[in-house]
């Protein structure tokens, strides 16, 4: 505790300049005594710090002492106050003490450095989650980031959904947190296999008294990166080939989502054909495919596979049988 008090009374000094003890005493909630004693403990260790006697004295660094609490330079404080507080660091309980760790580091930057962290504040924000992304509940949250810290086992409870709904229950070791997108996932250990479950997932966890061995030189971050490769290559691929009209072929991306269905051209616009293009899109199954092409109305036609034109033309038929002037709702 007292090396922290010692950095947050170099840190006053640095941003509000000449304090008296009683102040500082006041600011960090101790006797004006404990700080004469740290401000002896500052100055032994060769912090240069001078006291003014008489009624409007106090402690104060000197100026030459002041650039080098942090050595950074324009462009790195620039660089370092981009970060916003992310999210997921709120719901992990520690936005505040980043906060405050942020306030600290610009209490020692020099004026010059902390008005370039206003700056920066004014004229940049991060946002890492997507489009009408609402947050899930992780209720079980603040229990697997204890466990995960103290490399303890813990006890966790969540369904899985093969062919039938199955409630699992399972003892295991808790390797790290991961946020994806501002989503929240455990990587854990079960019976020596490394695996990664999603934090909303859980319907129940409970830290246990037994510890265990995190094995040496595991990597939090390389696994996380094979194991999200790994995911997307085993993702079922379902192949369609269709044509488009030329007034949607610019902003398929919009209509289906840039990130995950991305249209590839398999041949140029066809003249005979209105200027029609054909392409080729790779969806997860046929209902996936079929619903996200139905959006398209007549300005797509599926070519192949046979089995997806058969289905959107039923639908279609069913569609057209709905909307019939003497099914009018009455």
């Amino acid at each position: 505790m007292r090396a922290d008090r010692l950095l947050s009374i170099l840190m006053l000094l640095q941003a509000r300049g000449r304090m008296t003890a009683g102040q500082l005493a006041a600011e960090l909630e101790v006797s004006p005594r404990t700080i004469y004693r740290d401000i002896d403990a500052l100055c032994i260790s060769g912090v240069p710090i001078y006291a003014d006697r008489g009624r409007d004295g106090g402690y104060a660094l000197l100026d030459s002492y002041r650039t080098s609490l942090t050595g950074l330079n324009e462009s790195e404080v620039r660089a370092l106050f981009m970060l916003s507080i992310p999210s997921p660091l709120r719901e992990l309980g520690v936005g505040g003490e980043l906060e405050a760790a942020l306030r600290k580091l610009v209490a020692a930057l020099p004026a010059a450095r902390r008005e370039d962290e206003r700056r920066v504040r004014e004229r940049f924000y991060l946002d890492a989650r997507w489009w009408f992304q609402g947050g899930e509940p992780v209720p079980h949250l603040a229990t697997v980031h204890e466990a995960v810290w103290q490399d303890r086992r813990l006890e966790v409870r969540y369904r899985l959904r093969v062919g039938h709904v199955l409630d699992v229950e399972q003892r295991v070791a808790p390797y790290g947190l991961v946020a994806k997108a501002g989503v929240w996932y455990v990587v854990y250990a079960y019976r020596e296999r490394v695996r990664a479950l999603r934090v909303s997932d859980l319907s129940h966890a409970r830290v246990l008294e037994g510890g265990f061995r995190r094995p040496d030189g595991f990597d939090l971050a390389a696994f996380w990166e094979a194991w999200c490769a790994r995911v997307e290559g085993d993702r079922p691929v379902y192949q369609v080939r269709a044509r488009v009209a030329p007034h949607i072929a610019a902003d398929l991306a919009w209509y289906l989502g840039e990130g995950r269905y991305r249209a590839v051209l398999s041949s140029p616009p066809q003249p005979e054909a209105g200027g029609w293009i054909t392409v080729e899109w790779a969806f997860e199954s046929l209902e996936e495919a079929r619903s996200r092409l139905l959006a398209l109305g007549g300005a797509v036609e599926v070519l192949a596979p046979l089995a997806l034109r058969r289905s959107m033309e039923d639908y279609g038929r069913q569609i057209v049988s709905r909307y019939r002037p003497n099914t009018d709702p009455a």
